[in-house]
C-alpha cells in the first residue's frame, strides 16, 4: 500500500503515478473543503478500485499501514509526524523520488534551483533543447509534475518511450526529503538570497537544501553554483567530491561582459571552451543573458550531442514563460507594459530593474511583502539604487512608501490603493518611449490568488487602455 500526504498538482499526479504502476492508495489531505477523488475522471480512467481518499482529521495509525509514504512539496515535516516517520525507517519518499524512479535510467535529468531565475531558466534550457528536436520533458515546480512524465511513460508501450531529457525546476520543498532514484546529470543553484525563510529558519538550512541536488548525480555530473554565497559554499562542502563544479560568474564556468553581451564558458573538466553571442536575445532585461548563458550550459553538459556553438542560433528565439519580464502590450501611446508579477521578492525586483538599465520606466510595486525574521524592514531600500532615473515608482503599501521615500528615493513615489488604481496613475505619469512595469516584489496575497492571476488582470488593465 502507498500513501500520498497532501493532494494539490503533486499528490493528485503522484496518486495516478501509483495507481498505473498497480499500487493500492490512500490520499491524504487535512483540508476538509478538498472533494474526495474516488469520482474524479482522472482516476476513474486507472481503473482506481485500489484508491481511497481521507481528508480531515485522520487516524495516525494509518501512516503504520503504508508500505511507502510520498509526501507533496507544499506538506511541512512537522506536520502528519512526518519527522518521526523519516527517523522510524519507513520509506517516506519526495514526489521527485517516487516520479524519478518510474523513469527509464536512459532519460537525463536537468535540475534547476535557486530563489530567483528558475523558471525562466529551464524554460530556456527547453526551448534550446526542443529547436534541436530532443524530446524534452519541462516541468517540477514549475508547473506540470515530474510524475505526469512518469505517468506517460508507464501507460505507454515499452517501445515507444522517446523522452531523452527531463528539465526540471526544484524548489528547496521538493528537497526536504532527501533523494535517491532523482539523479541528476547536471544540477544548477542559480544564487541563493532570503526567501521562504518561514520554513526554512535560517540561510545555511536553505543553502542545504538547495545543495542536496549535489548529493546523487550521474554521467556528466556537472554542477553549477552561484560564485562568492558563503551560505552555498558552506553547505556545498559535503558534496565536493560527488560532480564535477562550474561556477556562474567565475571559471571553471561561466562569465558575461553584458555591455558587449558575449557569455564565456571554460569548463575543463567536461571538455567545454567556448563562447556564446547574446545581442540577438529578445527577451527584456539583461538578467536573462544570465539565465540563457546558464541555460545553454547547462544543455551543453547534458552530453546529448548539443554544442555551445550550436546554441547560438536558438538566442533569438528564446521566450521567457508568462509573467517574468513578459511584454504583454505596446499601447498607442508608446508605452510597452512588462508583467513581471512572478517577482515576489525584492531580489526577484532587483533583478528585473537592473535588467531596465537604459530603459527609463514606471515601476509599480506592493502586495503582501515577505516578512525578514528579526529585520526592522523588509528590505525595499535595496531597490533605491536601481529605481534611480526611472521615471516613478508606484506603491501599494504604505509601509514600502515608507521605506523608500525615507531613505533617499530621488524618484516621484505615487502612492495608490489597489493594482487597478496603479496603473491608472501609472498611465498618467509614464511618456512616449517608457516601459510600465509590474514588478511587485511581493506575494499577490493582499488581492489576488496567486501571481499568475495578477498577472492576468495587469495585462487586461493594459489592453484597456
Amino acid at each position: 500500500e502507498l500513501q500520498v500526504i497532501g493532494l494539490g498538482i503533486s499528490g493528485k499526479a503522484v496518486a495516478r503515478l501509483a495507481l498505473a504502476r498497480g499500487a493500492s492508495v490512500v490520499g491524504i489531505d487535512q483540508d476538509e473543503s478538498l472533494s474526495s477523488l474516488e469520482h474524479d475522471p482522472s482516476f476513474m480512467a486507472l481503473n482506481s478500485t485500489g484508491f481511497k481518499t481521507v481528508l480531515g482529521n485522520f487516524d495516525w495509525n494509518l501512516l503504520k499501514d503504508a508500505d511507502v509514504v510520498v509526501v507533496s512539496p507544499g506538506v511541512p515535516l512537522e506536520k502528519y509526524g512526518l519527522s518521526y516517520l523519516l527517523q522510524s525507517g519507513k520509506q517516506v519518499m519526495s514526489e521527485l523520488d517516487f516520479a524519478a524512479e518510474a523513469l527509464p535510467k536512459s532519460v537525463k535529468i536537468l535540475a534547476v534551483t535557486g530563489t530567483n531565475g528558475k523558471s525562466t531558466t529551464v524554460t530556456f534550457a527547453g526551448q534550446m533543447l526542443n529547436h534541436f528536436g530532443i524530446d524534452t520533458f519541462v516541468g517540477g515546480n514549475l508547473g506540470t509534475s515530474l510524475s505526469e512524465a512518469a505517468i506517460q511513460h508507464v501507460t505507454s508501450p515499452a517501445q515507444e518511450c522517446k523522452l531523452r531529457v527531463a528539465v526540471v525546476e526544484v524548489s528547496s520543498y521538493q528537497m526536504a526529503i532527501p533523494c535517491v532514484y532523482f539523479r541528476p546529470s547536471v544540477s544548477v543553484v542559480l544564487n541563493l538570497t532570503p526567501d521562504h525563510l518561514e520554513r526554512h529558519k535560517t540561510m545555511l538550512d536553505y543553502a542545504e537544501h538547495k545543495c542536496r541536488l549535489f548529493s546523487h548525480m550521474t554521467n556528466a555530473k556537472l554542477g553549477l553554483l552561484s560564485f562568492g554565497n558563503q551560505h552555498l559554499d558552506e553547505a556545498v562542502k559535503k558534496y565536493w567530491n560527488k560532480f564535477n563544479p562550474a561556477w556562474i560568474g567565475a571559471f571553471p564556468g561561466l562569465e558575461i561582459d553584458t555591455e558587449a553581451k558575449i557569455a564565456t564558458f571554460k569548463v575543463p573538466d567536461i571538455g567545454i571552451e567556448s563562447q556564446l553571442q547574446l545581442g540577438s536575445m529578445r527577451a527584456m532585461g539583461k538578467h536573462n543573458y544570465f539565465n540563457a548563458a546558464v541555460a545553454a550550459l547547462s544543455v551543453a553538459g547534458l552530453g546529448v550531442g548539443v554544442h555551445i556553438e550550436d546554441i547560438n542560433s536558438t538566442i533569438e528565439k528564446l521566450r521567457p514563460p508568462p509573467h517574468r519580464m513578459q511584454v504583454v502590450h505596446k499601447d498607442i501611446h508608446g508605452v510597452t507594459w512588462v508583467d513581471d508579477s512572478k517577482a515576489t521578492n525584492v531580489e526577484a525586483t532587483y533583478a528585473g530593474l537592473m535588467g531596465l538599465k537604459g530603459q527609463k520606466s514606471v515601476i509599480l510595486l506592493g502586495g503582501l511583502a515577505k516578512v525578514l525574521v528579526g529585520q526592522a524592514s523588509n528590505g525595499f531600500e535595496e531597490l533605491i539604487e536601481p529605481l534611480t532615473g526611472h521615471r516613478c515608482v508606484i506603491t501599494v503599501r504604505t509601509m514600502i512608501h515608507q521605506e523608500l521615500s525615507g531613505n533617499g528615493l530621488d524618484i516621484p513615489c505615487i502612492q495608490a490603493t489597489n493594482l487597478k488604481d496603479a496603473v491608472e496613475q501609472a498611465r498618467k505619469m509614464a511618456k512616449h518611449g517608457d516601459a510600465i512595469v509590474l514588478s511587485p516584489a511581493c506575494a499577490s496575497f493582499d488581492e489576488f490568488r496567486n501571481f499568475e492571476q495578477r498577472g492576468m488582470v495587469f495585462r487586461e488593465l493594459a489592453l484597456s487602455s
